[in-house]
């Protein structure tokens, strides 16, 4: 489900889970794995990037749904420690978002270093709350500290999906390039960091993320159980169910 290219020191990690990137706990892991992995075989930056047309769908609410609560609590764990693995990463990663991106796409973008989008009609965001699902206080503490904290109020609140140049310009991604260039473009990226020294490189990325860690740290410790149980409030059952219904009705 990742697909590894290694572009001289930048290994770029695809996700590749058709149709959509959606995602369960065992891409989560997998995922996570290759990214912990990456350091200790002397990659030194990483590229996260996804089909054409499509970063990541989100969580995949199809197969999550008749999770008991044991296993949502797996799944939420693990996607904390995957964003937890983004954050404390000792190398720099790029998110090359190469199409749509809700909800835990987008997340995943959130906790990477550089986020070089795909420009057209593609759309990014955290609609949680469009299917009954508060937002995660450690995600809304990382869109706080990118789009400043009343905007994430907003885009938070509303659930509402931004288009590429709406994203760019709040500052939720850092660049738009081509579908074509998007992965060349955070390649390019990522190795041009690699040029400057690296240990003053290394330091200063962990002072500047230090808070990110934390916030990832801070939620493994007391979110997991919360999050749980909004999974399995009535409320969110009703508008998850409606999802699926509606997401059966295109195939």
């Amino acid at each position: 489900m990742i697909v590894t290219t290694d572009h001289g020191p930048v290994r770029e990690l695809r996700l590749d889970r058709p149709p959509a990137n959606a995602l369960t706990s065992e891409l989560i892991v997998e995922l996570r794995e290759a990214v912990t992995r990456a350091p200790e075989e002397g990659v030194r930056a990483l590229v996260l990037s996804g089909r054409p047309g499509r970063f990541s769908g989100g969580l995949d609410v199809p197969a999550l749904l008749p999770l008991d609560r044991p296993g949502m609590d797996r799944l939420w764990r693990e996607l904390y420690r995957l964003l937890h693995a983004l954050a404390a990463s000792p190398i720099p990663i790029a998110a090359a978002v190469t199409g749509h991106s809700p909800a835990g796409g987008a997340v995943m973008a959130l906790f990477c270093d550089y986020r070089v989008m795909a420009e057209g009609e593609f759309v990014i965001g955290l609609n949680e709350v469009q299917v009954g699902i508060p937002i995660p206080l450690a995600v809304l503490q990382a869109l706080s500290r990118l789009v400043g904290p009343g905007r994430a109020e907003r885009l938070a609140v509303e659930g509402r999906l931004l288009k590429s140049d709406e994203a760019l310009r709040i500052g939720f991604v850092d660049e738009l390039a081509a579908p074509e260039r998007v992965v060349e473009r955070a390649v390019e990226w990522a190795s041009g960091l690699l040029k400057l020294p690296a240990v003053a490189l290394a330091r200063s990325r962990s002072a500047a993320r230090a808070d990110l860690v934390r916030i990832m740290e801070d939620g493994l410790a007391e979110e997991i159980p919360l999050l749980v149980d909004n999974w399995f409030s009535d409320e969110a059952q009703t508008h998850l169910r409606a999802l699926v219904e509606k997401l059966s009705r295109k195939k």
